[in-house]
């Protein structure tokens, strides 16, 4: 996503008045701004924090025009930051100065007294550049590790998980869209990381939005990037998911939930490549592929007018339908299995496995939220087994039992009162707070307010 977290600069000058008009003149534009009176101070700030920009005098000592203390300053700053910008600023102004502080590393050169709008350009355009090189730095990270093998974990033999693999091998090295569906915790975001770690975007970024998480104007924000002023606090330019996924992937999760008039937007996009930034009328082109996930009957939302049948078939090209837990219990073992060993490692419990009273409630259970309700219950046990039991027994899964005793089954319960009694367990585990409830059953707040009304549920 978009890093909205504000702009922070380092401003490094020996007069005091210099400070305080950079300073008056950045913050009204948004911006973080920290002084330095010395070249010291300023290495002290940059060893301290962390800044994306910073704006330096050359010269330090009263009637010292070498400009060596702002050169040797720049190289001590590139020594501990190579990629920080930084822009020179100095009322002595020569070529030979400035080819001298561009050869040691500053991005730009400005002379005082300064223009306020040359100067905002110039922050402005080398902040985001900074912004701009750290995020791919993270995302490229982020792909090495699934490069690497830390592809999330697929695990399962069930034929429909096996088929599912399959079809990820045929259909990863294309660029053909694909509609992931199935009922939420059944492990959609981790067929996207497969679908990517097997293309030939690998390489590039893998960037994922909750396409329904958000108000529209954020959420197109979020999609496409804005420009400064297109919006009360938009006070820089930034580039939305789809600039950042250029050349990788985009995953949409959520899509049926997406505002119609943002629907129309998507659809120019995978239609033609071209968008623009949130205010601007400039066209940029992407290289995207993109993938989408829900949970919901998208024929159904399209009957009801709340989604497009054109977008729809712009998703489909190939749809991957999860199966729900209790359709693949064969597979509850390895699963309980794989989340115990990571949590036992998390929390430094050394636990065997679990006893048989365990995964018998465990076959027993109705999973309605599926594989993350499994790693959920997994993980609580791991908290709540004795520190001298070897392995979690069923009363450490708190798994919903019927007054025998007997864990309920999914013949016991319709999957709307699954639904509904999971749902209730998930807002009690948080105090009623829905946005908290929400981010664990993976599904956007509006799409839980719905489930509420749906099933007479109260907050």
């Amino acid at each position: 996503m978009a890093d909205t977290t504000p702009i922070r600069i380092l401003i490094a000058d020996d007069q005091q008045d210099i400070i305080d008009a950079l300073r008056l003149l950045l913050l009204d534009e948004g911006y973080e701004v920290a002084p330095a009176r010395s070249p010291a101070e300023a290495l002290e700030r940059l060893e301290a924090s962390d800044f994306d920009l910073a704006v330096l005098d050359l010269n330090y000592t009263r009637d010292t025009t070498s400009g060596q203390e702002g050169f040797d300053l720049i190289e001590r700053i590139r020594a501990l930051d190579a990629t920080l910008p930084i822009l020179v600023m100095t009322a002595w102004s020569s070529v030979a100065g400035a080819v001298e502080a561009m050869r040691r590393g500053a991005r730009d050169y400005i002379e005082k007294p300064w223009d306020d709008d040359k100067l905002l350009a110039a922050v402005r355009t080398q902040s985001e550049l900074r912004r701009a090189v750290r995020r791919n730095q993270r995302l490229q990270e982020a792909n090495t590790r699934l490069q690497r093998g830390a592809t999330p974990a697929f695990v399962g033999e069930a034929p429909a998980i096996v088929e599912i693999r399959q079809t990820i091998e045929r259909v990863a090295p294309s660029d053909a869209s694909v509609l992931i569906t199935g009922e939420h915790g059944t492990g959609k975001e981790v067929v996207a990381a497969w679908l990517h770690a097997f293309s030939d975007r690998r390489g590039k970024p893998l960037v994922t939005m909750n396409a329904g998480g958000l108000a529209e104007g954020i959420a197109e924000s979020e999609l496409f990037g804005h420009v400064k002023g297109a919006f009360t606090d938009a006070r820089v330019d930034r580039i939305g998911c789809f600039e950042m996924a250029d050349e990788g992937t985009l995953f949409l999760d959520e899509i049926a939930n997406m505002p119609m008039r943002l629907q129309a937007k998507l659809l120019r996009v995978l239609q033609t490549g071209e968008m623009a930034r949130v205010g601007s009328s400039r066209v940029r082109y992407v290289n995207v592929r993109v993938l989408s996930a829900t949970n919901a009957d998208l024929q159904a939302e399209i009957a009801a007018g709340r989604f497009r049948e054109d977008l729809l078939y712009r998703l489909n090209t190939v749809v991957i339908h999860l199966p729900p837990l209790r359709e693949r219990r064969a597979d509850i073992d390895a699963l309980a299995s794989h989340f115990l060993a990571i949590y036992a490692a998390r929390y430094r419990k050394p636990l065997a496995g679990l006893d048989a009273d365990a995964r018998a409630a465990m076959q027993g259970h109705g999973w309605p939220g599926n594989v993350r309700e499994l790693a959920h219950a997994i993980e609580r046990a791991v908290l709540m087994a004795d520190a001298a039991a070897p392995t979690i027994s069923a009363r450490h899964l708190n798994l919903r039992t019927r007054s025998g005793g007997e864990s309920a089954s999914a013949a016991d319960l319709s999957l709307e009162e699954a639904e509904r009694v999971f749902i209730e367990k998930v807002l009690a585990r948080h105090n009623g707070d829905v946005r908290l409830a929400a981010e664990q059953l993976g599904m956007s707040r509006s799409a839980l307010y719905r489930r509420l009304q749906q099933y007479g549920v109260r907050e």
